[in-house]
């Protein structure tokens, strides 16, 4: 670009113009052009040169092997060019910031190894047996509330979605899994199905397990006792991945509405006022809150049988309205008809 200006100006000079006139034309000083015409008669060339020099702080060649050493050497231990800059430190070989440490590195077009993937997981498959209507698939888990310093345990269905009991504790052992899931069966009345033709049947029989618990793979999910009672029972276990909370998303987003819609319960420090307003918290949900992903029924509705009837009055309702509204609008014709909102 000055190459062009440069002889633009001299071009214009020699046809008799102005030098002040025209450098003002390209919006630059006279005296910058004269500057750029005795700099390309002492160098040769306009071209600038790299700013910066030699800066008093930068690094020395001795540092710089350093890094590349601990680069070498620590790379595919710590694989992180935060974790090396401190490495080398630690090692007592280069003090350097973990930013110097990465433009050295990528000066030499170094790439620190990235860390090994995960072996791929296959989520396990539902057991043939298995029927998808209430009372077949329950999904528990445990939650937490600080101020209260209590944990919650949950059993929910996931066919009805169903809020179907919680226990307030301070532990969260198998002990409170035996007492919380007696008191759903006989809540539900499941107990009666656990006659002695049932429990006589072997234990991989698919007719012997009267319900499916789905659970992630904590502790108390997979502690012996935890086993041992569920088998009395009859109830079959089903775990979801390692690392995998989607695998168990409907108590997560169970959890995650309850906490969202009732927001003080977190605030409850009183671990008898949290189980109390968990009690009232579970009426609500469980028969006033209308739930999208049963069509927006509540739970009770769907686990007892009426949602299916409810989604159907909707459905016929809806098309009487619109015919309704066509019928009205065919005999009275308006000037100026209302928009739809």
């Amino acid at each position: 670009m000055k190459e062009l200006v440069l002889k633009s100006v001299d071009e214009a000079v020699a046809a008799g113009f102005c030098h002040a006139w025209v450098c003002s034309l390209w919006r630059v000083s006279d005296d910058r052009v004269h500057r750029w015409r005795a700099r390309r008669r002492h160098h040769g060339t306009l071209v600038d040169r790299a700013p910066g020099g030699n800066p008093v702080h930068g690094l020395r060649p001795s540092e710089v092997d350093a890094i590349l050493a601990v680069a070498e050497a620590w790379g595919p231990v710590d694989r992180s060019h935060r974790k090396l800059a401190h490495r080398g430190s630690y090692e007592g070989l280069v003090w350097v910031a973990p930013s110097t440490f990465r433009r050295v590195l990528a000066a030499h077009g170094l790439v620190l190894p990235d860390p090994p993937a995960r072996p791929a997981s296959h989520k396990k498959p539902w057991p043939d047996w298995l029927v998808w209507e209430p009372n077949r698939i329950w999904i528990w888990d445990v939650t937490h509330f600080t101020r209260a310093r209590r944990a919650v345990f949950a059993i929910v269905d996931m066919v009805s979605r169903r809020w179907i009991d919680t226990l307030v504790s301070v532990e969260e052992t198998a002990s409170q899994v035996v007492v919380i899931f007696e008191r759903a069966l006989e809540a539900e009345g499941l107990l009666e199905l656990l006659t002695d033709e049932r429990l006589d049947l072997p234990v991989d029989d698919p007719r012997r397990p009267i319900l499916l618990a789905v659970s992630d793979n904590g502790p108390q999910m997979t502690a012996h006792d935890t086993r041992a009672f569920m088998t009395l029972l009859a109830i079959a276990q089903h775990h979801g991945r390692p690392h995998t909370p989607t695998d168990q998303a409907w108590i997560e987003s169970f959890f995650g509405h309850i906490k969202g819609e009732w927001p003080h319960l977190e605030g409850i420090a009183d671990p008898v006022v949290l189980e109390a307003e968990l009690a009232r918290v579970r009426i609500d949900y469980n028969s006033v809150r209308l739930h999208e992903a049963i069509g927006y029924v509540t739970p009770d509705d769907e686990h007892e049988g009426r949602g299916e009837a409810i989604r159907e009055a909707r459905r016929q309702g809806l098309a009487r309205a619109r015919q309704q509204r066509l019928d009205h609008h065919r005999r009275n014709t308006t000037t100026h008809p209302e928009e739809t909102p």
